[in-house]
Protein backbone atom coordinates (compact mmCIF):
# COMPACT_ATOMS: atom_id res chain seq x y z
CA UNK A 1 0.00 0.00 0.00
CA UNK A 2 1.20 3.48 -0.70
CA UNK A 3 0.86 6.43 1.64
CA UNK A 4 -1.99 7.86 -0.47
CA UNK A 5 -4.07 4.68 -0.17
CA UNK A 6 -3.70 4.60 3.61
CA UNK A 7 -5.08 8.11 4.00
CA UNK A 8 -8.15 7.33 1.84
CA UNK A 9 -9.27 4.29 3.88
CA UNK A 10 -12.07 4.75 6.38
CA UNK A 11 -11.22 4.04 10.03
CA UNK A 12 -12.31 0.67 11.42
CA UNK A 13 -13.53 2.26 14.67
CA UNK A 14 -14.13 5.85 15.66
CA UNK A 15 -14.15 7.03 19.28
CA UNK A 16 -16.92 9.57 19.77
CA UNK A 17 -16.56 10.20 23.49
CA UNK A 18 -14.00 9.36 26.16
CA UNK A 19 -10.33 8.47 25.99
CA UNK A 20 -9.86 4.68 25.74
CA UNK A 21 -6.35 3.28 25.98
CA UNK A 22 -4.76 0.93 23.46
CA UNK A 23 -5.84 -2.28 25.26
CA UNK A 24 -9.48 -1.19 25.40
CA UNK A 25 -9.45 -0.35 21.69
CA UNK A 26 -7.79 -3.67 20.87
CA UNK A 27 -10.41 -5.58 22.90
CA UNK A 28 -13.23 -3.70 21.20
CA UNK A 29 -11.77 -4.30 17.75
CA UNK A 30 -11.40 -8.03 18.48
CA UNK A 31 -15.03 -8.31 19.61
CA UNK A 32 -16.40 -6.39 16.63
CA UNK A 33 -14.26 -8.36 14.16
CA UNK A 34 -15.33 -11.66 15.77
CA UNK A 35 -19.00 -10.74 15.59
CA UNK A 36 -18.67 -9.68 11.96
CA UNK A 37 -16.89 -12.91 11.05
CA UNK A 38 -19.43 -15.14 12.81
CA UNK A 39 -22.42 -13.30 11.33
CA UNK A 40 -21.07 -13.49 7.80
CA UNK A 41 -20.50 -17.25 7.98
CA UNK A 42 -24.03 -18.15 9.07
CA UNK A 43 -26.85 -18.39 6.58
CA UNK A 44 -30.30 -17.35 7.73
CA UNK A 45 -32.26 -20.40 8.78
CA UNK A 46 -35.46 -21.13 6.89
CA UNK A 47 -38.52 -20.90 9.10
CA UNK A 48 -39.71 -24.29 10.25
CA UNK A 49 -43.31 -25.26 9.52
CA UNK A 50 -45.57 -24.78 12.50
CA UNK A 51 -46.49 -27.92 14.39
CA UNK A 52 -50.12 -28.99 14.43
CA UNK A 53 -49.91 -28.95 18.22
CA UNK A 54 -49.07 -25.25 18.16
CA UNK A 55 -51.71 -24.37 15.56
CA UNK A 56 -54.14 -21.86 17.07
CA UNK A 57 -56.89 -22.94 14.68
CA UNK A 58 -57.51 -25.98 16.88
CA UNK A 59 -58.76 -23.64 19.60
CA UNK A 60 -61.61 -22.42 17.41
CA UNK A 61 -64.68 -24.42 18.21
CA UNK A 62 -66.78 -25.84 15.41
CA UNK A 63 -70.43 -24.82 15.39
CA UNK A 64 -72.82 -26.93 17.43
CA UNK A 65 -75.16 -29.08 15.39
CA UNK A 66 -78.13 -30.29 17.39
CA UNK A 67 -79.77 -33.55 16.47
CA UNK A 68 -80.00 -37.21 17.25
CA UNK A 69 -76.56 -38.71 17.93
CA UNK A 70 -74.86 -35.28 17.87
CA UNK A 71 -73.21 -35.98 21.21
CA UNK A 72 -71.31 -38.90 19.63
CA UNK A 73 -70.13 -36.79 16.71
CA UNK A 74 -68.84 -34.12 19.11
CA UNK A 75 -66.06 -36.47 20.25
CA UNK A 76 -64.93 -37.35 16.72
CA UNK A 77 -61.93 -35.55 15.25
CA UNK A 78 -62.67 -32.55 13.08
Amino acid sequence: MSAGEESERKPFLRVVRGKPDDTELAALAAVVAGMAASGAAEEPAAPRPRSRWADRATLVRSPLRPGQGAWRASALPR
